[in-house]
């Protein structure tokens, strides 16, 4: 791993490690969740002027209104799929960023999708997948709430963006058994967890967030 990956002073090993140690207070249980975070350097994802508070537990702003979302919302949302299982299969992520978040996925699964619908944006994640060495991710531009109907059906599909109500069209890539979770609401947004199972849909509330909307479309 090169020094700009592996990082120094604010982006070190031992700062990656009190961010961990954090998660663990906060309630987060899932060692493998952990384990995955603590992998990524999280400085590269993040603009050079704020690599110094890569490590701290807020949202970061990437540009076009986008941000890179807080370690604890990524480890509790991934933690909740994880829950009683032994890992996410195919996965499927929306709002995609600067790939953060695929590159934590990418440490618990070899298949993951990601879609994100500003084509800079995409192109900043290819960048920093490549960096860390994770090109497998596989990255499409388009628009997230038509879900990736050509590699459906899906175990896990994780949105990282608001929606008012669940897209359709993710419900109907969801696999048997398979679990998606977003923030739904406008204003108070709210985790909610939606497992598919043999007598439909099971829809579990979860934490209180914050998070940019979902936008149709591509740019």
């Amino acid at each position: 791993m090169s020094g700009a990956v592996a990082g120094f002073g604010m982006t070190s090993q031992r700062t990656r490690t009190r961010m961990i140690e954090r998660l663990r207070e906060q309630g987060i249980t899932d060692e493998e969740v952990l384990a995955a975070i603590a992998a990524v350097p999280r400085h590269v994802f993040v603009e050079e002027a704020l690599a110094s508070r890569a490590y701290e537990d807020t949202a970061l702003p990437l540009g076009f209104s986008q941000t890179i979302s807080q370690p604890y919302v990524v480890a509790r949302m991934i933690e909740a799929l994880r829950a009683g299982r032994d890992g996410l299969g195919r996965t499927l992520e929306i709002g995609a960023g600067c790939g953060y978040q695929a590159a934590v996925l990418a440490q618990l699964t070899d298949e993951v999708y990601a879609v994100e619908r500003i084509g800079p944006l995409l192109a900043k994640a290819k960048a920093n997948l490549r960096a860390i060495g994770k090109p497998e991710v596989r990255l499409k531009h388009a628009d997230g709430q038509l879900g990736l109907p050509e590699a459906a059906p899906f175990d896990t599909i994780i949105v990282a963006a608001a929606a008012a109500r669940v897209p359709r069209p993710l419900l109907q890539q969801l696999a048997e058994n398979g679990r998606l979770i977003l923030p739904l609401g406008a204003t108070a947004q709210q985790l909610v967890l939606i497992e598919r199972c043999r007598e439909g849909l099971v829809e579990k509330r979860l934490d209180a967030v914050r998070f940019v909307p979902l936008l149709s479309g591509v740019q």
